[in-house]
């Protein structure tokens, strides 16, 4: 899940809290060994080393695949879940490095969807290309936590997976839950924005933690699946409010892939967001 999970119930049933924190820690490892690209005993894996054989996955996978293509389309190119193969090159890691034009240039044939033929449920893709399911993993997570809980648990129930969380249902107060947004120009500092969510779902992306610097330019860790590099004028953060934590999530990521034109594309969708610049 890339971060700390954590669950918050509003109750004093110690029982309760027990069924749908351990419910819920049985959704994160099973979506983390399922669709994690740094494993080498799952789904994901079978299709990054299928060198051009066709894969056969299960109807959850299937469904993550038509999601991404969904994504794929509506971002004219933008979303694409074959750019993982970018981090053989890329290392945000808070450090100087920079690789050459022409090492990226080396990875683009291996980059785009389009590149893909997908038949559901069968998947083949050209030798050396991968898959990374990272941009909608953890947010997909999140919502099965959060219906879990509702099955589980009349009262609400606030799920957290690594900063990304949806709420089951209201609180029995009539409140909200307080949400803080990490500043992402100085996280020690404290929240940049306090959210109050009475129900649905938010998410934040941003490069406060993956980029990379030198001779003063700041590299984000979001990259444009068409040339290699990343994304020039996107925000430090974005963060979104939606029905679920899926939708919130594909819109923030969405929005830092356009870069200069994110509040642009977030103020054109509707939705209640945050955007540090």
């Amino acid at each position: 899940m890339a971060g700390p999970c954590e669950v918050l119930l509003d109750t004093d049933d110690e029982q309760a809290a027990r069924a749908v924190v351990e419910s819920n820690a049985r959704t994160a490892w099973r979506i983390e060994q399922k669709f994690s690209r740094y494993r080498a005993d799952n789904i994901i894996h079978a299709i990054n080393t299928s060198a051009g054989r066709l894969v056969t996955v299960d109807e959850e996978t299937a469904k993550l695949l038509d999601f991404a293509a969904n994504l794929h389309e509506l971002s004219d190119g933008l979303f694409d879940i074959t750019s993982g193969v970018l981090g053989r090159v890329w290392k945000f890691d808070g450090g100087a490095h920079i690789p050459a034009p022409g090492e990226i240039a080396e990875m683009l044939p291996l980059v785009g969807w389009r590149k893909v033929r997908w038949q559901r449920p069968s998947l083949t893709m050209l030798p050396g290309m991968q898959i990374d399911l990272g941009g909608i993993g953890k947010e997909y997570a999140v919502d099965l936590a959060a219906e879990s809980a509702r099955e589980l648990y009349a009262g609400s129930c606030l799920v957290n997976f690594g900063g990304d969380l949806a709420i089951s249902r209201p609180r029995r107060s009539g409140g909200s839950w307080r949400v803080g947004v990490e500043s992402a120009r100085d996280p020690a500092s404290g929240a940049a924005a306090l959210i109050k969510l009475r129900s649905g779902a938010m998410a934040t992306s941003g490069d406060t933690y993956r980029f990379n610097e030198q001779q003063g330019r700041r590299y984000t860790h979001v990259l444009d699946p068409r040339t290699g590099w990343p994304v020039e004028n996107a925000p430090r953060s974005v963060t979104v409010c939606a029905p679920t934590c899926t939708e919130a999530g594909m819109l923030t990521t969405m929005a830092l892939l356009r870069g200069a034109e994110a509040r642009e594309f977030l103020r054109d969708a509707g939705v209640r967001c945050w955007i540090q610049a």
